[in-house]
């Protein structure tokens, strides 16, 4: 006889999801539970509850042979999976992921657009509002303007929610009525998490609780033939796989850093989870009040009381069941901080955002950045040390151009292992000096840059391509285009060099156009110790030089003390960097005429 099946919509980062999670699990009292993750990685999934393992952390899986082909699946203390996992190993229960597997999500591109099943849905037959945001139209339905603020106060934060579980169900089967079936990837993954829980329930010998979001709940809860669903399966990628846990970072959980599945205010979730219901308002404002005294401002325990009378007040009047981040801020600028918001952003990214740092446990495999690390230790013979050490390189040599490469990449991603220290000297020559020095911390700093790519040099490479797209100016683009160079990054160099003249041909402005030059002349001269195409920075420095002598004429006139002084330092860099660039003939005469 199949086992009783329990089906609990949460969301993935839900503080409040995680707490009604947990007691209905004390009810339940499951055998299994099963839940939203990558079934072929369930074999890790136990070593969440391990003492050792510190949130927040990220079950990251990639392809075996291409780990550039990588997926994440953060945890929080208050994520309800996270909370799912540690109660079934504390209650022997049994634990498993029933999505998709990470193999075919991983799987190489061609393979995976055979085993889509169904058409492609065209934009334009798709409801933007059910589709994309579904916890919007009850939101809207229910007088407010965003999901987030709806589902916070209805679900997360409701000091008297209700039975939670069935009216989270009751409200998705409406909307997915409402909307276009879904078809595709989404329709497999359905598929297969139905397929995982028939088999549980025949396999456990007691009831089974399953974790979803809550979009999942209805199709979850849908009859649909073992047959129908495998006929969805069929021709599935082949991929073999490797997966970890690695350290994650509370700020790479907001909706700022790019996660879409994010929270606005991981900080805040973390207190809502640890924190009783009766006492969230009174305990932040007194973190509040801490952190600003921390930074030399006066609060005192009356404009505390003060706050949280105010923020109970701007909750009554919108409607909300008990104030929320948004309002203890408001009443916090208006009684602690003097209505000043530039005294509250001195500790909001604290509070909100936190900088809490995953630790993992030592058994646990590495990532594919820290194993190319290993590796490329091994390589250029640098053994990491905790205490500083002295290190000269000569770039003549195959080893030393290999040892400085490398320093140069982990630079770019905010790893600085070494330090050169003779900056300045060292350029344009054929040696440095380094003072070398390993920091725990770094190993956090390589996971988050898995991002940017699963080897030293490509996330060297993804990083400064996305530098390239932030440069605001020239000279900006060509402190980029020499630091790719020194990292040995070929390619984004000559992504680089073309954003130079794309930039160049399209300003006029004089001051930047100078201010170009010294980088771009380092760049010709250090090229020399590394294998490059220095013909092409020759000629584009050269052509920077020529529009900067037009421009300066005009440029020059009419200038105050300050801009003048600012003009003549700029002016005596760019002819210093014309000479070290070894710029001859009429372009060096009709600069020297300018």
């Amino acid at each position: 006889m199949a086992s009783e099946i329990r089906i609990f919509g949460i969301r993935h980062h839900g503080p409040g999801s995680a707490r009604r999670l947990v007691e209905a699990l004390d009810e339940l009292r499951p055998k299994m539970v099963l839940i939203e993750g990558p079934s072929d990685a369930s074999d890790l999934l136990p070593m969440l509850a391990d003492p050792t393992m510190v949130p927040p952390v990220a079950l990251l899986t990639y392809a075996a042979d291409d780990p550039a082909r990588s997926i994440f699946w953060p945890f929080a203390t208050y994520s309800p999976e996270y909370q799912a996992a540690c109660w079934a190993v504390r209650n022997g229960a049994a634990a498993r992921f029933i999505d998709l597997p990470a193999s075919w999500r991983v799987a190489p591109a061609e393979e995976n657009a055979e085993s889509d099943a169904g058409p492609a849905v065209e934009p334009d037959a798709v409801e933007p509002s059910l589709e994309r945001d579904p916890i919007g139209v009850l939101a809207k339905a229910g007088g407010y303007e965003d999901g987030e603020s709806w589902w916070r106060d209805i679900i997360e934060e409701n000091p008297k929610p209700g039975p939670v579980f069935a009216a989270i169900a009751e409200a998705m089967t409406a909307l997915r009525d409402a909307a276009t079936p879904v078809q595709g990837k989404e329709a497999a993954r359905e598929a297969h998490m139905r397929l995982e829980i028939a088999r549980a329930a025949k396999e456990a010998d007691g009831p089974v609780a399953v974790v979803c979001g809550a979009w999942h709940v209805p199709a979850l809860q849908t009859k649909v033939s073992a047959t129908a669903d495998r006929a969805l399966l069929k021709g599935a990628p082949k991929q073999k796989i490797m997966a970890t846990w690695a350290p994650w970072t509370s700020p790479r959980l907001a909706f700022e850093s790019g996660y879409g599945a994010g929270v606005a205010a991981p900080g805040w979730c973390a207190h809502v989870w640890e924190t009783p219901r009766d006492a969230l308002a009174t305990r932040w404002l007194a973190r509040i009040a801490a952190a600003l005294r921390e930074e030399g401002q006066l609060v005192s325990t009356a404009s505390v009381i003060e706050a949280e009378r105010l923020a109970v007040t701007i909750a009554a009047l919108r409607g909300r069941p008990a104030p929320g981040f948004e309002e203890l801020r408001e009443a916090a600028i208006a009684c602690l901080c003097f209505g000043e918001p530039v005294v509250w952003q001195t500790i909001a990214r604290r509070l909100l955002i936190g900088a809490e740092v995953g630790r993992i446990p030592d058994n646990v495999p590495l990532a594919p950045l820290l194993e190319d690390l290993q590796r490329e230790q091994k390589r250029v013979r640098l053994k990491p040390e905790a205490l500083d050490r002295e290190l000269a390189i000569d770039l003549r040599s195959e080893s030393g151009l290999d040892r400085s490469t490398l320093l140069h990449r982990l630079t770019l991603l905010g790893v600085p292992w070494g330090k050169i220290t003779d900056s300045g000297s060292s350029r344009g020559t054929f040696r440095e000096r380094w003072t070398l020095r390993w920091e725990p911390e770094f190993a956090v700093r390589l996971v988050e840059n898995l991002v940017y790519g699963p080897t030293i040099a490509q996330a060297a490479a993804g990083r400064i391509s996305a530098e390239f797209d932030k440069a605001g100016d020239l000279k900006a683009l060509a402190d980029l285009v020499f630091s790719a160079l020194t990292a040995h990054l070929p390619d984004a160099v000559e992504h680089g060099i073309a954003l130079i003249e794309k930039r160049a041909a399209q300003t006029s402005d004089c001051l930047e156009l100078l201010a170009a030059l010294p980088p771009l002349a380092d760049t010709v001269r250090y090229g020399q110790a590394r294998p490059t195409d220095a013909d092409q920075l020759a000629s584009l420095l050269t052509r920077i030089l020529v529009q900067g002598a037009l421009a300066l004429p005009y440029a020059a006139r009419g200038l105050d003390q300050a801009a003048a002084s600012a003009m003549r330092s700029i002016m005596l860099k760019a002819d210093s960097a014309a000479a070290l660039a070894e710029i001859a003939g009429d372009e060096r005469a009709a600069w020297r005429s300018a």
